[in-house]
């Protein structure tokens, strides 16, 4: 038996999708599924926005059968929002409720939401607590080390968390202060799973790029799983590369500049298919850095993507790269 998320089994190693604010949405999470990764999150949503109808809060909500199992992600402050938004979500049916507290953002932290609330654990149980017990869904928590490295308390959270009932947690290894900033410290994350009194799912979060990495963390740490969040970005490959690694020990082919170009297309296409034109084009333009990473003179054409705003235009771009660099096998 691999790794229980309640009644969820994930796998023997599973690799998640982090949610990601404008990444991951339906079009990416399509992509990264079909890369083999084991469990997605929708994007983090605003739970005042829930409770109004806010358009971009509630479109955030649309789950589709071939993403399951798939984790629904709120933030908040307060306690009779958290729970209302809890049943919106509840009855939207995904496999389970994310609470997000690991948002370091300040628009979202000076309200005590977010990783805000890691200033006030007492606070973060308390809440987490009513959610599970509104929640008909099993509930699960990510969130960060802590406040700043003079109140890193992960290990005594994580045990507290599980004792009001979630049901697996996952913990980026920064702290709030550190923003994305430095390494992460994945020595306390393996402190929270040593502990003998925590028994539910540890995941870990932060700086896991490469097979390589994955392999190294997995084995030094003894996580039950990783999540990967910035790594994925224009990279759904990664999630098959790794598993390949996990396997083999070797690496897998990379994908070549024809299947970039698709894969890109399709992510476009897909994009602006849920979001609209204008939105579709706007929020693909952070996915093709990575999309065409290591390409030589890839500067002017990748310019050119991340400014123009027609769709037959972009698509008569990525024609043009790939017609140009399989002609030159320009790979750097």
């Amino acid at each position: 038996m691999g790794v229980q998320l309640a009644n969820i089994d994930l796998g023997d190693f599973p690799l998640l999708l982090a949610p990601m604010e404008d990444v991951s949405d339906p079009p990416f999470r399509a992509l990264c599924k079909r890369q083999g990764c084991d469990m997605m999150y929708t994007e983090f949503i605003s739970v005042e926005g829930l409770i109004r109808d806010a358009d971009k809060s509630v479109q955030k909500l649309d789950i589709y059968e071939d993403e399951r199992p798939i984790g629904i992600q709120i933030f908040g402050a307060n306690e009779e929002s958290m729970v209302k938004a809890a049943d919106i979500v509840c009855a939207t049916k995904p496999e389970l409720l994310d609470i997000n507290y690991g948002c370091p953002v300040k628009k979202v932290t000076c309200k005590m939401a977010g990783a805000g609330i890691l200033q006030d654990i007492d606070r973060m149980v308390r809440l987490t607590e009513l959610i599970v017990k509104r929640s008909s869904l099993p509930v699960t928590v990510k969130t960060r080390l802590g406040w700043d490295d003079k109140t890193i308390k992960i290990v005594e959270v994580a045990e507290r968390l599980q004792d009001v009932g979630i049901h697996a947690i996952s913990i980026h290894g920064r702290t709030r202060k550190q923003m994305y900033k430095g390494e992460a410290d994945w020595s306390y994350i393996a402190k929270v799973k040593e502990n003998p009194r925590l028994h539910i799912p540890v995941f870990g979060n932060g700086d896991i790029d490469s097979p390589e990495k994955a392999v190294e963390y997995k084995e030094r740490y003894g996580v039950d799983g990783l999540m990967i969040g910035r790594a994925s970005i224009g990279n759904p490959w990664i999630f098959s590369e790794i598993k390949h690694y996990i396997e083999t020990g070797e690496h897998k082919l990379p994908p070549g500049i024809g299947e970039r170009v698709e894969m890109a297309r399709e992510h476009l296409n897909r994009s602006l298919e849920w979001k609209g034109e204008r939105l579709g084009v706007v929020e693909m333009r952070r996915h093709y850095t990575n999309y065409f990473r290591g390409y030589r003179d890839i500067k002017t054409f990748r310019s050119r993507l991340v400014t123009e705003y027609d769709p037959l235009v972009l698509h008569n771009i990525l024609d043009e790269i790939k017609l140009h660099y399989q002609a030159e096998s320009m790979l750097a």
